[in-house]
C-alpha cells in the first residue's frame, strides 16, 4: 500500500539571523529516522531547486520558514493556505538564484504545469534578521522554538499521512 509522499521544505538564509530558522529546523529533522515516503530538504535560498522538487507532485508539502506576522519572537504558526487561492496565482514570476520568495517559487511551478495537493507552512516569528552586514545564528527566542517546531512537524506528518492514506476495506 502506497503512503502519501511528504516533502518537508526548509527555507532560510543562515546569514540573516532568524531567517535561518528553517535551516536550523532542517538540521534537527535530519537526525530523525523518517519513513521512505517523507523527504526532508534544507533548500536554504535555492528557489530553483525547490521549484523542481515541487514538480515531483508530492501529496503534502510542508514549508518551514521564518514568518513575520507581528507576534512575539519565537511564536510558531501552522498555516494551511487555501489551495484555490494558490491556483489563482498568476504565472510568469522569475525565481532569483540568490534569494528565496516562496510565492515566486509557487508561481514558477504553476507556470511549468505543476499542481499542489496540500501545502502547510510551519513558520516562526523572527526577532531579528541581523544588521546590514549580516548575522550568523538565531536569537534566543527563535532558537528555543526549534525543538517545538520539530514536534509540530512530526505531528503534521503523522496527521496528514493518516488522513491521506488509502483505507483498506474488508468485505465479509
Amino acid at each position: 500500500m502506497n503512503q502519501p509522499s511528504v516533502l518537508i521544505a526548509c527555507i532560510g538564509n543562515i546569514f540573516l539571523g532568524d531567517d535561518g530558522f528553517g535551516c536550523e529546523v532542517a538540521r534537527h529533522l535530519s537526525q530523525i529516522s523518517w519513513p521512505d515516503n517523507v523527504k526532508v530538504v534544507d533548500f536554504g535560498i535555492r528557489g530553483l531547486d525547490l521549484a523542481y522538487a515541487l514538480l515531483n507532485g508530492h501529496d503534502v508539502t510542508i514549508f518551514v520558514d521564518a514568518a513575520p506576522r507581528g507576534q512575539a519572537p519565537g511564536t510558531l504558526y501552522t498555516i494551511e493556505p487555501a489551495l484555490e487561492e494558490i491556483e489563482k496565482i498568476e504565472t510568469g514570476a522569475m525565481v532569483d538564484a540568490h534569494s528565496m520568495d516562496p510565492m515566486n517559487v509557487l508561481r514558477m511551478v504553476k507556470s511549468m504545469g505543476g499542481r499542489f495537493q496540500k501545502i502547510l507552512v510551519v513558520g516562526c516569528e523572527p526577532g531579528t534578521l541581523g544588521p546590514e552586514e549580516g548575522q550568523m545564528g538565531l536569537s534566543g527566542p527563535v532558537a528555543a522554538a526549534v525543538p517545538e517546531a520539530v514536534k509540530v512537524i512530526e505531528a503534521l506528518v503523522a496527521r496528514t499521512t493518516e488522513e491521506l492514506s488509502p483505507q483498506v476495506v474488508y468485505e465479509l
